[in-house]
């Protein structure tokens, strides 16, 4: 059953190659879509037969904090199996990043991931003006405006899409696993979907993927944002090595802005 394995946040955090240096959007932006208090609940679902059943959940929360002086968003998503897929891969997932109130990069990022028994652990704090990142197996390089796969979503979440045309790609960098990506995001346009939640007004995209044993990588996956000031992730689907994968938002509370997207519930 290794399709389960990392499918609760290589889906979500991927959201977000090109070898662009302007970074454009993922410098500089103010936070004007979530605020601290925020809890997004998410539902796996996966599909070998054409039928989708549920997998596994995540969830994400974001509290205000201090660390190392600064005022800081402490975003969490805790991601695990249900019963009935622990018998085959248990996935027990925790990451969490310490970002900048004022500058939306991440000050710290933890990894602490135990999939069907593979443990790994990472703890990394980046330096932004001096460009390192200090990670638990050593000093690495980075480049400027770097994201962790947490941060990366929160500050994705303002970018003004409205300035974009379709097919326009907006770069970023990532840092995972002590390497540098370069990243982006395909903006495709606006439509209306209808997830396990309910019906949207959506914004479309494509992130760039990363390839690896589940995803084959490049366009394949589609993730859908509410088209109103929250930019609150609805759902992303995506092709798998075995089958496919669904994550629907499936509940939300303390969103800085009502849903005004929401068109009925189902």
């Amino acid at each position: 059953m290794k399709f389960i394995k990392s499918i609760f946040f290589i889906p979500v955090f991927f959201l977000l190659a090109s070898f662009q240096t302007d970074k454009g959007d993922f410098c500089g932006i103010k936070n004007t879509a979530f605020h601290a208090g925020e809890i997004v609940n998410m539902t796996v679902f996966y599909s070998a037969m054409g039928a989708y059943i549920g997998a596994g959940d995540a969830v994400f929360t974001t509290t205000l904090e201090r660390f190392n002086g600064k005022t800081v968003y402490h975003a969490v998503g805790v991601g695990k199996t249900y019963s009935f897929f622990d018998n085959f891969f248990k996935v027990r997932d925790r990451y969490e990043s310490y970002i900048d109130t004022g500058s939306l990069l991440p000050l710290k990022f933890i990894r602490d991931i135990d999939e069907g028994g593979y443990k790994k652990y990472n703890n990394v704090s980046f330096n932004q003006e001096a460009n390192s990142a200090v990670s638990t197996n050593g000093v690495f390089k980075i480049s400027d405006c770097m994201q962790d796969v947490v941060s990366a979503v929160y500050y994705a979440r303002n970018i003004n899409f409205d300035k974009y045309k379709p097919g326009d790609k907006i770069p970023f960098d990532m840092f995972l696993d002590d390497e540098v990506y370069h990243l982006y995001i395909r903006y495709i346009g606006k439509e209306k979907i209808k997830t396990r939640y309910g019906k949207f007004r959506a914004i479309k995209f494509k992130p760039l993927l990363i390839k690896g044993t589940i995803f084959e990588g490049g366009e394949k996956m589609n993730a859908w944002v509410s088209d109103d000031p929250n930019h609150l992730l609805l759902r992303v689907e995506s092709p798998i090595t075995v089958g496919s994968v669904k994550v629907d938002m499936m509940g939300y509370r303390n969103l800085r802005y009502p849903l005004t997207s929401l068109i009925s519930t189902r």
